[in-house]
């Protein structure tokens, strides 16, 4: 696969009891010390799920955040990305935006059925 599904993310208002519900259902366990960007998540209040098999993914959220559940597609770039997929008849959401402290930025779009899709790429 050429540009690989490399993340995904559950965001909602109440993140720890999000954490909380999934550790249960699916033994899932969070570091919440990385850092993300302010438009993804508040700062401290997203937990990474542990890496081993499968995709890594984390929750998160806040406060008059949005819900949703998110997948990123890993592309070169983020920006080049994004304008293709407005191009296509997409509507970019956010970004880029660079996660603070990493070599990383991502960027939302919706596809022409309103579905958000994320993407990951290097600063």
């Amino acid at each position: 696969m050429p540009q690989p599904v490399v993340h995904f993310e559950i965001i909602g208002t109440d993140p720890a009891a999000l954490r909380g519900y999934y550790g249960r259902l699916f033994g899932w366990e969070f570091d919440t010390s990385g850092q993300v960007a302010e438009e993804v998540s508040e700062a401290g209040n997203y937990g990474f799920t542990e890496t081993g098999e499968g995709i890594a993914g984390g929750v998160g959220g806040g406060a008059g955040r949005e819900r949703r559940v998110l997948f990123y597609v890993g592309v070169p770039d983020v920006e080049a990305a994004l304008h293709k997929a407005e191009n296509l008849g997409g509507t970019r959401k956010m970004g880029p935006s660079r996660a603070p402290g990493r070599d990383l930025v991502v960027g939302h779009f919706t596809d022409p059925e309103g579905h958000l899709i994320g993407l990951a790429g290097p600063a």
